[in-house]
């Protein structure tokens, strides 16, 4: 896994057609897919589902990350999740899970964040504001809020997986 010469997303500029206020929220998604996709390269699918000292298998990461932003996203458009969106979040527990492959799971999140990236550049950033209710008991929040905790949250687990990919890597080494 060789470290990108680029500079990091944030600092290229504006991404097109993403609105002034939510162009930080669209730094972090390209940033998380790249590093995701460096990071994740040759990785042997053997260790997949692997939870080194109990820690989350990358097979959970990937499927958690693109499941928040998913979630994150549809609330922030002032919708409930669906049935099938209930389903891959029960599933996101359920490991291992042999019907997903490395490949099928960074497909998804470029796709998912694909969509994040078209609803922010359909977002007036005059309801950024707007109240959200989350989940059942409909916790209050902005939209920003949503669109902002999508990113950091995303983060976090980029984060995460490089540490739990990094330490499989070097013990399947020896």
């Amino acid at each position: 896994m060789a470290a990108s010469s680029a500079p990091e997303v944030w600092q290229r500029g504006p991404v097109d057609g993403i609105p002034p206020l939510l162009q930080p929220v669209a730094h972090a998604l390209l940033q998380a897919r790249e590093e995701l996709e460096s990071m994740m390269q040759d990785l042997d699918e053997a260790l997949l589902w692997e939870k080194p000292a109990g820690a989350a298998s990358p097979g959970f990461h990937l499927q958690h990350l693109s499941g928040v932003i998913d979630r994150l996203f549809t609330y922030a458009r002032g919708e409930a999740l669906t049935a099938e969106q209930l389903e891959l979040l029960r599933l996101e527990n359920v490991t291992p899970r042999p019907d997903l492959t490395i490949t099928q799971l960074l497909a998804r999140f470029r796709e998912q964040t694909d969509r994040a990236l078209q609803q922010l550049s359909q977002t007036d950033e005059s309801t950024l504001t707007g109240f959200r209710g989350v989940g059942r008991k409909q916790i209050p929040t902005t939209v920003i809020g949503l669109l902002v905790h999508a990113a950091e949250h995303t983060m976090r687990h980029i984060g995460q997986l490089h540490v739990t990919v990094k330490i499989l890597r070097n013990s399947s080494l020896k």
